[in-house]
């Protein structure tokens, strides 16, 4: 059971772990063991609330496929069962950053003073810069 909060949980049966040959140089071990990962999560028929299943299949992560499969591709460690869990992990990764509220931006304006220092600075700089110029007899 994979959990993502206090009240959220993913049953092991809903999470399609398979185990394949990694890529990438490795020599004769590598030929032989299957140690990369390929974790598939299909959200449209899981038992995530359905709150979570809309922001999800909203999100535009690559990972996401459009029929709302997550497809996660662990092939980060040499053995199967690190690589297991880092797929797992990314995978409540996924979807605690869909299910995350965003703090509502305020929109503000520069205070006066802050205004004044700025023109300030720009006329510090344009004489600074008058000062390197060749002077004319």
């Amino acid at each position: 059971m994979l959990k993502i909060s206090n009240t959220v949980t993913i049953p092991d049966g809903e999470i399609e772990i398979t185990a394949v040959r990694a890529q990438g140089a490795g020599g004769q071990h590598v030929n032989k063991v299957a140690t990369a990962i390929h974790l598939r999560f299909d959200t449209r028929a899981s038992s995530l609330p359905e709150a979570y299943k809309e922001k999800l299949l909203r999100l535009k992560d690559r990972r996401i496929s459009k029929e709302g499969v997550i497809i996660i591709k662990a092939q980060r460690y040499r053995s199967q069962a690190k690589n297991r869990d880092d797929a797992l992990h990314r995978l409540r990764a996924v979807i605690k950053k869909a299910t995350e509220v965003r703090k509502k931006r305020k929109a503000t304006k520069p205070t006066k003073g802050s205004k004044q220092k700025r023109l300030d600075n720009k006329a510090r700089r344009g004489a600074l810069k008058k000062l390197r110029r060749k002077i004319d007899p």
